[in-house]
């Protein structure tokens, strides 16, 4: 046995343990743009793929504003209260210009990150698409691993970001702002399309009528909507982040929905549909950089995309002459 599978071995038993610390070092790992270091990540991953799948995933999502950190730490440490262990993983938007994430999921949920039972990983995003991290999936089940049963990821809530998180959990929770009418219109039928409950979030003191004036209004907006699952219709609650009023009968309706989809075979082939579409995801990114850093395309793509955007030339021909380069070759 090599010194390096020794050493693999040994991270392995630190995370089963429950090490925040290897646990963190394995993510930055997994995250890292080095091939060696985020082959070392997958090393260790591989042997904890027979640990992992046995966590109730969460998502949540919600516009700017509506008190997603604050509603995820009331959910956390309610959920830490009944004896579970639960990781959260923020994905923080990342700044278009510098490529720097804002990393602050760890003072906005200060309560949260103090509880033994907890690990809050901030991941940046790094400019893709949807502001989703790139690893998000791996970093989900190495806490699956270190023996956290409940995963909730949270997404910053705008562009593709809502669609690939649905696409990596169990329940896809929507939060929304107390208020109705105009309020309404500012929800994408897609996303409510994608949840499978959602939450107006705030809904305590002076708000408290309005919140549930709201609640009513997304009830009648489902009602005109399919529902995903024939097993599950989506529901709509009320809940004060701040006060923790109403988490509890939120993570009662998780856990309806994961007895419902359970008992019909729904909950596993959606499991085994999301392992699927994961690893073409990343077959699709390899074959993206491969073909970007491929001799006969790296050369020549800064010269036709001038030639694009001056106008000497069209997309599909420019297009085509970087895949004739590739097929080359």
């Amino acid at each position: 046995m090599t010194q390096a599978e020794e050493s693999a071995q040994e991270v392995c038993a630190a995370i089963r343990a429950g090490d925040r610390r290897a646990i963190a070092r394995t993510i930055t790992l997994l995250e890292s743009t080095r091939a060696d270091r985020a082959e070392r990540g997958q090393q260790i991953l591989d042997a904890l793929v027979p640990d992992t799948g046995r966590a109730l995933r969460v998502g949540i999502t919600g516009p700017p504003g509506v008190g997603k950190s604050t509603f995820i730490e009331a959910l956390g440490l309610h959920l830490l209260d009944a004896g579970h262990h639960v990781a959260v993983l923020a994905i923080d938007p990342s700044s278009p210009v510098t490529r720097g994430s804002i990393l602050g999921d760890k003072t906005r949920m200060e309560r949260l990150a103090q509880r033994d039972e907890a690990f809050i990983r901030p991941s940046p995003s790094g400019g893709t698409l949807g502001g989703v991290a790139q690893r998000t999936r791996e970093c989900m089940l190495v806490c699956e691993a270190a023996g956290y049963d409940v995963v909730i990821v949270e997404t910053v809530g705008i562009g593709q970001s809502e669609v690939t998180v649905a696409g990596m959990v169990d329940f896809f929770l929507v939060l929304l702002q107390p208020g109705s009418g105009d309020e309404l219109q500012g929800i994408k039928k897609g996303v409510l399309e994608l949840a499978d409950g959602l939450v107006v979030n705030k809904a305590d003191g002076d708000v408290r009528a309005l919140a549930d004036r709201a609640r009513r209004d997304y009830e009648r907006a489902l009602s005109l909507l399919r529902p995903l699952s024939p097993s599950w219709q989506p529901r709509v609650l009320s809940a004060s982040g701040l006060s923790g009023e109403g988490v509890d009968a939120v993570w009662q309706m998780v856990l309806a929905h994961r007895d419902a989809l359970g008992g019909s075979g729904e909950g596993e082939a959606r499991r085994r549909e999301q392992t699927r579409a994961w690893m073409w995801s990343l077959v699709d990114e390899g074959l993206r950089h491969a073909f970007r850093t491929h001799p006969g395309v790296a050369g020549r793509i800064a010269a036709l995309e001038g030639e694009v955007e001056e106008l000497r030339t069209t997309p599909a021909r420019a297009a085509r002459a970087l895949l004739d380069a590739f097929r080359s070759h």
